[in-house]
């Protein structure tokens, strides 16, 4: 199985008022963070805004992603349906395209039980050749994944790694302790990434990355030479930017930013709104004080 670590920006996806994909944005973006010296790239997690496209935007976003990487670093492409068949069509299609891995997530409109959560994930890794990384959300979505099925599902040959963005750092502890070596966990920007390392996590898959590349894989080296006092002085100054993502709209607050920076990514996918202008302001603020 590939080895998936480090830091895997979670990537906006441009879009256009009339739905176009801003391939050129996407690619530009995704050749500067790579320069910058991340890990690894993943589209359609909760900043790429995957719930609020269609398949053949999804598909946009992931090709755009994959030929701009070139095979540089991984390519780790979300997956998400209220559907199996679904879910499973695009994960194959993706590989298709060249991804290296999958990220699965469910969606539920109406609750699902233990047994249809597992049964959705196993088919995903089941339809494909490449590591699945399941995903779980508890702030967003019906139904979460309990321990008994992350465990279960760490048993499966493909399915080596979650990104849990429950905010809970005991329950990833609780997962690390259970499940050992067959799944390794990524920190979301819910948790502290510092503190995820310091555990046993492998790294981080997370929408601020986008903004802050460089400091990021900065942090992450202190965290894998376990040079712990000053990770913990860096993070600490990073953190004011998960902070404004707490605060504001995920997708707003990650586009207003990479515009200050240069791209233009547009606004969020309506019925989402753009910030404001007070609201981009204070963004600005925290990003010219991170540099």
């Amino acid at each position: 199985m590939a080895d998936f670590h480090g830091v895997f920006p979670y990537l906006v996806s441009p879009v256009d008022p009339d739905g176009r994909i801003r391939t050129e944005v996407l690619g530009k973006l995704c050749d500067d963070l790579i320069k910058s010296g991340v890990h690894g790239l993943t589209p359609l997690g909760s900043t790429g805004e995957f719930a609020y496209l269609n398949n053949a935007q999804r598909a946009a976003v992931v090709q755009a992603t994959i030929e701009a990487t070139r095979g540089r670093v991984p390519v780790v492409a979300g997956v998400v349906s209220t559907s199996t068949i679904d879910a499973v069509a695009q994960a194959k299609s993706y590989q298709r395209l060249g991804a290296d891995g999958i990220l699965a997530i469910v969606e539920a409109y109406f609750p699902l039980q233990d047994a249809q959560i597992e049964s959705y994930f196993r088919a995903i890794a089941d339809a494909v050749d490449i590591p699945v990384v399941i995903y779980t959300n508890p702030q967003f979505q019906r139904s979460d994944l309990t321990l008994d099925v992350i465990a279960r599902l760490a048993a499966h040959p493909r399915i080596g790694y979650i990104k849990d963005a429950s905010t809970n750092t005991g329950r990833l502890l609780s997962i690390m302790n259970r499940c050992g070596d067959a799944i390794r966990v990524f920190s979301a920007s819910a948790h502290i990434p510092a503190a995820v390392m310091l555990i046993g996590g492998v790294g981080w898959m997370a929408g601020p990355a986008c903004l802050i590349p460089r400091q990021s894989v900065e942090l992450y080296n202190l965290c894998k030479a376990k040079r712990w006092d000053e990770a913990l002085v860096l993070q600490r100054r990073l953190w004011r930017i998960n902070e404004a993502f707490a605060r504001y709209n995920l997708a707003a607050c990650i586009k207003a930013g990479l515009a200050i920076q240069g791209y233009d990514a547009g606004d969020p996918v309506a019925p989402q709104a753009a910030l404001t202008a007070d609201e981009r302001q204070a963004v600005e603020k925290v990003l010219q004080d991170l540099g």
